[in-house]
């Protein structure tokens, strides 16, 4: 069996190339060959020659959306899809498309679209934002990763602070869940079941409970409530794998936080010494053989 292991030719870092050769590794484990590309040098030609390639399948660890749709329509089977890549990239979208399927989420109210050029001539729209959710409010951007884009306003002063730093980038307003201020879980899903969870805690009366910006992990063991949570996610969203952050609500009732599509697995394996990449690999062989 043979495929190709689709990253960015450009976003290069130690943690993410120690994943494409954990998911190398596992593949050859399983007999397969698994050969690196970038996007770089799969460039995309409409009207010219199709790709081709020597693969039973693509394993896309970028967000080139465009790539793996291009792909997919080149006919290779391409995990995960270039749609569930897509909504997942955009909170917006995973927010809208998780909606559809009564997923319990915080109360959540997008920005309306402005344009470059013309920016946001009023703020009139806050007015309703503020009495639908309140203060404190986490204000996300819609595209971001490592919770570096995730801020929280404390009063009307801040979120216009935070309104101008953004501009005209897609964002969201979001509901605090208290009783989740500060930590999290992660849990890591492949195929129909939850192979490895960790919990997440920020440090310094951080609200994020992200590793990037300095909080720390222990193993978890989840709930089947959890479990089954993150899994239907996947389902919803046509995830083969993936990361879903839960936080704890009321009497600690699960609320979906986010769902990454090609979640950084490194910390995970950190914490629990499960390496996600076996997971995959096997959940892909099977699901061409079968």
């Amino acid at each position: 069996m043979k495929g190709i292991l689709v990253v960015n030719e450009f976003y290069n870092i130690k943690k993410l190339n120690e994943i494409h050769e954990w998911l190398q590794k596992a593949a050859t484990k399983l007999d397969i060959d698994l050969k690196l590309c970038t996007n770089a040098e799969l460039l995309i030609d409409i009207g010219g020659v199709k790709p081709t390639l020597e693969a039973d399948f693509i394993l896309f660890w970028d967000k080139d959306i465009r790539l793996a749709y291009y792909l997919e329509q080149s006919g290779f089977l391409v995990f995960n899809s270039s749609k569930a890549i897509e909504i997942c990239d955009d909170k917006s979208l995973t927010h809208l498309t998780l909606m559809k399927y009564n997923i319990p989420m915080p109360r959540t109210i997008i920005a309306p679209k402005t344009f470059d050029n013309i920016g946001y001539t009023n703020y009139h729209f806050l007015t309703e934002v503020v009495d639908s959710i309140g203060f404190p409010m986490v204000v996300k951007e819609c595209f971001g990763s490592f919770g570096q884009q995730v801020y929280l306003a404390k009063d009307f002063s801040e979120l216009e602070k935070l309104m101008i730093k953004i501009g005209t980038k897609p964002m969201l307003f979001q509901q605090l869940i208290h009783t989740s201020r500060g930590r999290d879980i992660r849990l890591q899903v492949v195929g129909d079941r939850v192979i490895a969870a960790m919990q997440r805690f920020g440090e310094n009366g951080d609200f994020r409970a992200n590793l990037t910006i300095g909080g720390r992990m222990e193993p978890y063991n989840p709930t089947k409530e959890q479990c089954e949570l993150a899994v239907r996610c996947c389902e919803c969203i046509g995830l083969d794998f993936a990361g879903v952050d839960l936080l704890f609500g009321e009497d600690e009732q699960p609320i979906v936080c986010e769902v990454n599509s090609n979640a950084h697995f490194k910390n995970i394996y950190d914490c629990t010494g499960i390496n996600a990449a076996d997971a995959i690999m096997e959940h892909i062989k099977q699901k061409i053989l079968n």
